[in-house]
């Protein structure tokens, strides 16, 4: 009896191990499955594929954007890059149009950064710190121009390009005139000594010393230079030193085309430069591209140099002001993992590295990118000098009522280069403007 008891026990046991076997067997291909079918979840995803709408300006006027585009789809080749192109005279009006109106697009370079901090309040922008940090991004790298897009903790927006103010000169008229070519070390009182002695002829044939463009940002620009001040201030009148130098040009020596003669006749700087008319012009380095560019299609004879930007005596020379144009995501984009991509693609050392060969300055400045620019075909002599500054102020700052004050300063400006206020009226009326504005 005890025997069977104990065949029957081990019966029991051998059923039971071999039922759990079989469970334990079965749990386990189901779990196999379940697996198998997440991986070819994701890869069906990753390789999805996906058209990133991109909003940008005047791509067409450069091959650069076109390149990258093309460079990232060779290493994504599941995501195509769609420009949204628009002209750069309507580009900030027309974004925020269509961002308010829940557009559909995935990325969107940002032609005004300081308009960045009210796209954050609006809440268009997509932090991007989760994916910065995933991905190990090094925001040093963006010599400090990332921490201006970083609002409440988060990361709003990646540095692309940098661009800022050099002075480019027509070495023909300098030749002819007998005068040695800018330095370096020019300061802003030289700038107007030399611009009077390099001007000569008259009415059509006239070659002027040098351009004062009709942006605001071309007089009152050099008065934020040394950093003490910024353009939303309490106080106008550090810029007066700097319309009377503008004025003087424009009505005593006659060495710089007046303002009405630029503004009413919608004259676009470049004309006057490329055309020879010019001895000298403060101008962002985007324009160097622009010569190489219509040199090489025999557009333009131009001779051109540059040199760094003049400077007051108070300061030494290297410092200038710029800007940076950041890159974001849309809130609402769609595809936020492939819009990840495009932004950390055309703003990685990579990146940097080709544009720069094409004479245009990136966000990651290196002296191999200094270099490249230099070396670009088309460049003149003497850039990597030229470029090598010190000191880089924002010409308007990332801060709250920057655009409403930038146009106040705008319309003062005209009526002021017009000569319907003077520069005490002007500056008094700037002032109280912007009070009004800052302390509604």
């Amino acid at each position: 009896m005890q025997k069977r008891l104990t065949v029957l026990i081990l019966s029991m046991i051998l059923v039971v191990t071999m039922f759990s076997g079989c469970t334990k067997e079965k749990a386990t291909e189901n779990v196999d499955d379940s697996t198998k079918s997440n991986q070819t979840n994701k890869t069906e995803e990753t390789q999805k594929d996906i058209t990133l709408k991109v909003a940008v300006w005047d791509n067409s006027s450069t091959e650069i954007g076109n390149d990258l585009a093309a460079k990232f789809t060779e290493k994504y080749p599941n995501i195509k890059v769609e420009y949204i192109d628009i002209a750069s005279t309507e580009y900030t009006n027309k974004l925020s149009i269509m961002l308010n109106g829940g557009s559909d697009l995935d990325v969107f370079y940002i032609k005004d950064a300081d308009t960045t901090l009210s796209m954050y309040k609006k809440g268009q922008l997509y932090d991007l710190s989760s994916y910065i940090e995933e991905n190990k991004i090094d925001l040093a790298k963006y010599n400090g121009l990332a921490e201006n897009f970083q609002f409440d903790g988060g990361t709003y927006g990646l540095p692309y390009r940098t661009d800022y103010y050099i002075l480019y000169y027509n070495k023909d008229v300098f030749d002819a005139a007998s005068e040695p070519y800018p330095s370096n070390d020019m300061t802003w009182d030289q700038y107007v000594e030399v611009a009077a002695r390099i001007t000569s002829g008259e009415g059509a044939n006239k070659v002027f010393g040098a351009l004062t463009h009709t942006w605001n940002a071309c007089v009152q620009n050099w008065a934020v230079q040394e950093g003490k001040n910024t353009i939303v201030s309490d106080d106008y009148t550090f810029m007066k030193p700097y319309y009377e130098r503008a004025l003087k040009m424009q009505n005593e020596d006659k060495s710089a085309m007046d303002y009405a003669t630029l503004k009413t006749s919608n004259i676009h700087y470049s004309g006057p430069f490329l055309n020879g008319q010019v001895g000298m012009m403060p101008m962002g380095t985007w324009f160097m591209n622009t010569l190489i560019l219509k040199k090489a299609q025999g557009e333009t004879d131009i001779n051109w140099g540059v040199a760094t930007l003049p400077h007051d005596s108070s300061i030494e020379a290297g410092y200038t002001v710029g800007a940076t144009t950041p890159i974001a995501m849309n809130a609402d984009g769609k595809n936020k993992d492939a819009a990840w991509k495009f932004i950390e693609f055309v703003t990685n050392e990579q990146a940097a590295a080709y544009i720069s060969t094409q004479g245009v300055l990136p966000s990651i400045l290196t002296d191999e990118a200094l270099g490249n620019v230099s070396n670009a075909e088309g460049m003149p002599e003497g850039v990597a000098e030229a470029l090598a500054v010190k000191n880089i102020e924002l010409d308007r700052p990332i801060a709250a009522h920057v655009l409403e004050v930038n146009k106040i300063l705008g319309e003062e400006h005209g009526l002021i280069m017009f000569g319907e206020s003077t520069i005490d009226e002007g500056l008094k009326k700037i002032k109280e403007r912007v009070s009004e504005i800052i302390n509604d």
